[in-house]
């Protein structure tokens, strides 16, 4: 039978400001998550789950715990066959590998155990791999796995049949690593077949839409996986793999701008990707009945997308415009770096994570500041009015303009004014105007705005009462900042009203 792409795949990453529909309280300990895997099944319609052993606590008899309590719905919709469950494993370059050794094992028992139980298997057969920089990083893994599945002993009786080879999804995080990502991908792919002795039938890499907003800004990160789609879809002809493509989009624009109203819109911007995250924010901060419909649109809409290919011509105009608009971000967060941190202080936890504190730029990449992860950082800068999409935003743009790239970028980031329009109306203007007294960093960012309103030929500014009530909330939040007192529960009620923690 022919492999089951999913359009929608849950993940746990902890940006939802409301309760789950399905819990009396915000946070979501681990010992929730399986549950929530079910449910995000048989109730919102999702078709995968990512079962995340990066940077967080871990259950893992996960599959144990699905099926003694669902056996009969996983019967009719067996794990592997019409319904997934994904590991995404610790890169050894950041994280232990003995973590990586236990996700092994887990993925192997699951084999066996489905076995005895006469369900489908394996239910566990492929893995994503944050952080991929390189074909050699994802081998690696396989041929890890490889030498552990070969283990023989009486006491272990893993029938290796059930499962030859680990499949690999590249999780590619920057947009330099996106932008050359194909390459990767052809070697690998002849690297595998030279080791392994067959070709795959198929791939499913995944771009990131958070962490290279967080290092390069929105309009790098855009189309840098504009670029990648495209590349992808000439790969695909050129080799005969098919490629279906992922990505981590999140609520806010600065994510990815994928909330249950905004389906159309996203499948028309990222048409060629097969599948999209569906983060906390999604599933919890809005009516049941509206996810579940926008989960629908989804995995109609999707699968009939087709990539744009983008000619040599304009992905060479696409390389030299992104710098500016790279520079000009860098150099204004790097100056409020300590003023997001300070806020980022104050977020409410949502997932039970381990100690981990994220880098500017990682400490893979470039950057000379320490930031909360994408998440955080959005969060902060939402909580003070301060939407990250408008920071070197005009300034990129201005150069755009002057060097004739406007065009192109408007040509290939569909949504750009849309984006902008929806994260201004969370702008608080006169915060800005107010640090930009004493400080060069946030005149630039006062000039972004600027700039931006004359390309969009209107104000940002808030609209509706609950905009408006943001407005209110953001500048409590300046003000007891500033007078050194709580703001939690300013920033949680913030979060409610924009649908998003960050």
């Amino acid at each position: 039978m022919p492999r089951k792409i999913p359009a929608t795949i849950v993940t746990q990453h902890p940006d939802h400001a409301r309760k789950p529909y399905w819990l009396d309280e915000a946070f979501i300990s681990t010992r929730y998550e399986s549950d929530e895997c079910f449910r995000s099944f048989s109730e919102l319609g999702a078709t995968e789950y990512k079962w995340d052993w990066e940077g967080k606590l871990v259950d893992e008899s996960v599959l144990e715990r699905l099926y003694s309590e669902h056996y009969d719905y996983f019967k009719r919709s067996p794990i592997g066959k019409e319904k997934f469950l994904t590991f995404r494993l610790p890169n050894p370059k950041v994280e232990s590998e003995f973590r990586i050794g236990r996700a092994f094992m887990s993925i192997m028992g699951a084999a066996s155990m489905t076995k005895q139980l006469e369900l489908h298997s394996p239910p566990l057969f492929e893995v994503i791999l944050p952080m991929t920089e390189s074909a050699d990083e994802m081998l690696a893994i396989q041929e890890a796995f490889s030498q552990m599945h070969s283990l023989k002993h009486d006491l272990y009786r893993f029938d290796p049949l059930l499962l030859q080879n680990l499949e690999m999804i590249p999780l590619f995080e920057q947009v330099p690593t996106i932008f050359r990502s194909h390459e990767i991908l052809e070697e690998y792919i002849q690297k595998h077949e030279k080791i392994f002795g067959f070709r795959q039938k198929y791939i499913r890499p995944y771009v990131a839409r958070s962490d290279p907003a967080l290092n390069s800004g929105v309009v790098p990160t855009v189309l840098a996986i504009k670029v990648a789609l495209s590349r992808y879809k000439q790969l695909e002809e050129k080799t005969g793999i098919k490629f279906y493509p992922m990505i981590g989009a999140a609520s806010l624009p600065f994510r990815g701008g994928l909330t249950p109203f905004t389906v159309r819109d996203f499948a028309k911007e990222y048409t060629g990707i097969r599948t999209t995250t569906l983060q906390s924010a999604f599933r919890y901060d809005y009516d049941i009945d509206d996810v579940k419909e926008g989960i629908r649109k989804l995995e109609s809409l999707l699968p009939k997308g087709k990539a744009v290919i983008i000619s040599e011509k304009d992905i060479q105009q696409i390389g030299k415009l992104i710098h500016p608009f790279e520079r000009y971000y860098r150099k204004s967060v790097e100056h409020i770096a300590p003023l997001v941190n300070e806020v980022a202080g104050f977020l409410p936890k949502r997932r039970e994570r381990v100690q981990h504190v994220g880098l500017f730029g990682y400490s893979r990449g470039v950057g000379r500041v320490k930031l909360p992860r994408a998440i955080g950082f959005t969060a902060a800068l939402y909580s003070l009015g301060v939407p990250p999409e408008m920071i070197g935003m005009g300034r990129g743009l201005e150069d755009a303009k002057k060097h004739g790239h406007l065009p192109v970028i408007e040509k290939y980031y569909l949504n750009i004014k849309k984006d902008l329009l929806r994260s201004g109306k969370y702008l608080n203007k006169k915060q800005i105007v107010q640090r930009a007294r004493g400080s060069t960093a946030w005149q630039e960012i006062l000039h972004d705005v600027r700039i931006i309103e004359n390309y969009l030929e209107a104000p940002l500014a808030p609209e509706t009462d609950e905009e408006q009530e943001h407005l209110i909330l953001t500048n409590a939040i300046s003000k007891r900042l500033q007078d050194k007192l709580p703001i939690g529960d300013f920033i949680d009620e913030a979060a409610r009203l924009r649908r998003s923690l960050g």
